[in-house]
């Protein structure tokens, strides 16, 4: 028993995966010194690309990502539009919130004075996953800011584990990652996002693992999911007067295909792109067959 026991201890040392140091990330991601400012009292991680005069698009990225999953979208966009996309606290390198609240209504929150900010009135809104799930409750709440939508396999149904009106149990599992994140682990991980996993190269399994380990990241994911408390959708997005653009991977393992036909029923608005074979990232993995339906939607 003791020798089992000294094992488990070893293994877990072994296994041991802390933080990263923030000056080597910054150094490495952050492509200028100002795009890192403050804001209500949180330093956020920003590009925005573009002539500074053209219909402004705003990009929210989902759960344990960050402003680079937009990398080929932002860049056949920014020829016409005026491309900001963040980091949201305690993702990529945005600093966690000193306030500890990762609630949607603090995420509006950030958008808003982000807007106000950069002197945008009204803007075009692009979310992804639980972006997603903040953009279409943005449009629904503040619809003087948006001009249009674009949802990428958004969250917001209910689902096993995420029933409306009630706040998540974390897994075990998750909960450990704050100690032991090793990146075969992560990878494993994020190979069910891809329609095909051969597309998650050893480049961009660094990139997710390195900002995952930026100091916080992972406490702050955990608090995010943790605070994530799930309405029934259908009220707000009906609603939403915005035009709206679905793009969804029929072979997402995520947030299933299935649910775009909710959204189409709910929303007035709506149309429907789907990509056979792709994933729940297409702005990655089917960058070039997902953006011209984008580029035509937003003109």
């Amino acid at each position: 028993m003791a020798a089992a026991a000294l094992l488990v201890l070893l293994g877990g040392f072994w296994s041991w995966t802390p933080d990263r140091d923030l000056q080597t990330l910054e150094a490495r991601y952050v492509s200028a010194p100002g795009d890192l400012i403050e804001l209500e009292g949180l330093r956020l991680h920003l590009r925005d690309s573009g002539p500074k005069d053209a219909p402004a698009v705003i990009m929210v990225h989902g759960f344990g990502g960050s402003l680079h999953s937009w990398e080929p979208w932002a860049q056949g966009l920014s020829a016409a539009h005026r491309v900001i996309r963040f980091d949201l606290p305690g993702s990529g390198l945005s600093a966690p919130d000193p306030s500890g609240d990762y609630t949607d209504a603090r995420s509006m929150q950030l958008l808003l004075a982000l807007m106000d900010r950069l002197g945008i009135a009204r803007a075009s809104v692009v979310g992804h996953s639980i972006g997603g799930r903040i953009a279409w409750t943005f449009a629904a709440t503040h619809p003087e800011r948006v001009d249009k939508l674009v949802l990428v396999a958004p969250d917001g149904y209910a689902s096993p584990g995420f029933e409306y009106g009630q706040a998540p149990e974390v897994p075990v599992s998750v909960e450990l990652m704050r100690f032991v994140l090793p990146k075969p682990l992560l990878r494993m991980s994020l190979e069910p996002a891809y329609g095909n996993a051969a597309f998650l190269s050893d480049d961009l399994t660094t990139r997710y693992h390195d900002l995952m380990l930026a100091p916080g990241s992972r406490d702050a994911l955990i608090a995010r999911m943790r605070q994530t408390t799930l309405v029934d959708p259908v009220p707000l997005l009906q609603r939403i007067r915005a035009p709206t653009l679905l793009v969804w991977g029929e072979a997402d393992a995520m947030i299933p295909f299935a649910n775009s036909a909710d959204y189409l029923k709910s929303m007035a608005h709506a149309r429907l792109v789907s990509l056979p074979g792709v994933g729940h990232l297409p702005q990655e993995e089917a960058a070039a067959k997902s953006l011209p339906a984008v580029q035509d939607f937003l003109k």
